[in-house]
């Protein structure tokens, strides 16, 4: 997955091995975020000798401050790597339906075609549907015997599994009609515009504002 993960941001524009790190902590979110320079790099040189990738030197003018001698190292995907890296958006197996390899598979889905997009997302639903019947199974029969806290943590991973299915019925809904995710706001609200900025014109379907009138205590 760590391998997709890097073509794919390779392919957006060169970058150096720190740059790498902070793109995947941003694009992959705090579960995957956790690479090391130790898994890093060596995945790089593993793309390198593939054919995947390629080194150039970077210019003083973009190396970031305090870094080793590897951070002037700026890595560019080959002809080779976007084929490959075309290849690996088509794979749809049993590890795409896991934690990491959805994440990381996901994050990539506007560039993946529609009819794997869809498989990817069934077979997660799969996955997340077993994982929610486990632990009805636990509830059903060892509620009882189980201290406070543990029972509390099971039940916070059925709601996030219920929770995950819903979702994932919406995204599978949304690709059988051709229709792509519906646009959250940061209140988690669908389908409500952000406002216009300060002096631009109100967003479409939103009221202008209205003119402050004086206090009726106030001249």
């Amino acid at each position: 997955m760590l391998e997709l993960a890097i073509l794919g941001l390779l392919q957006e524009a060169p970058m150096h091995g720190y740059e790498l790190r902070k793109e995947l902590a941003t694009k992959l979110g705090t579960l995957r975020a956790a690479i090391s320079y130790g898994t890093l790099y060596p995945t790089l040189k593993r793309l390198k000798l593939a054919g995947w990738i390629s080194e150039a030197e970077a210019s003083d003018d973009i190396v970031p401050p305090m870094t080793s001698k590897r951070g002037r190292v700026v890595y560019k995907i080959t002809a080779e790597g976007k084929e490959h890296f075309a290849e690996l958006l088509t794979q749809a197996g049993p590890e795409t339906y896991d934690d990491a390899g959805f994440g990381v598979h996901f994050t990539f889905f506007s560039r993946t075609d529609r009819a794997t997009r869809l498989r990817i997302l069934e077979g997660r639903r799969r996955r997340i549907e077993e994982r929610r019947e486990g632990l009805r199974e636990i509830l059903a029969r060892a509620a009882d015997r189980l201290d406070a806290y543990t029972l509390e943590l099971q039940r916070h991973g059925l709601d996030a599994c219920e929770r995950e299915v819903r979702w994932l019925e919406e995204l599978i809904t949304n690709e059988r009609s051709g229709r792509t995710p519906a646009f959250r706001n940061r209140a988690g609200l669908t389908g409500i515009p952000d406002p216009a900025p300060a002096g631009g014109t109100p967003a479409a379907g939103t009221a202008p504002p209205e003119t402050p009138r004086p206090h009726p205590d106030r001249p």
